[in-house]
């Protein structure tokens, strides 16, 4: 499948978990660092939080989208949260493998509607795309 970006950017990274990442434009820079629980001194951020918070970033806006394109479906309150839940760990087959949770609070949409419209984004969300079929996604409803 490809698709026609609206928009593109670019980060670099250095020194792998233990160095730096940096948008090429300068907006945004990171230090990196193994976790403790990965024998690292934790002394930085880590691949898999940079995921978790683009991915519950990015969820929001798919429900903002699954709502405006759906009027069956229920508003998106502004006080929305999305909890991201990352983690990583060796695979059967070799190497390593992700999961991820994500849990939806929706403050008084009713139980019903948050599912649908949770659904809805979940089928929207481009990490949901990209991640659909490679890594095991558990929603749920706060």
């Amino acid at each position: 499948m490809s698709i026609t970006p609206v928009y593109t950017t670019s980060a670099r990274a250095t020194g792998g978990r233990d160095g730096y990442a940096a948008t090429l434009d300068g907006s945004f820079k990171v230090t990196l660092a193994l976790p403790k629980e990965m024998g690292g001194n934790g002394a930085g951020n880590n691949p898999e939080q940079l995921f978790a918070a683009g991915y519950a970033a990015c969820f929001i806006g798919a429900l903002k989208a699954a709502a405006a394109q759906d009027k069956a479906l229920p508003r998106v309150p502004s006080d929305v949260a999305v909890t991201a839940t990352v983690g990583i760990g060796p695979r059967a087959e070799g190497g390593f493998g992700l999961s991820v949770g994500l849990s939806v609070s929706l403050p008084g949409v009713d139980p019903d509607g948050a599912q649908a419209l949770v659904a809805s984004a979940h089928q929207i969300c481009p990490y949901s795309n990209a991640t659909r079929g490679n890594i095991d996604v558990a929603l749920s409803v706060a």
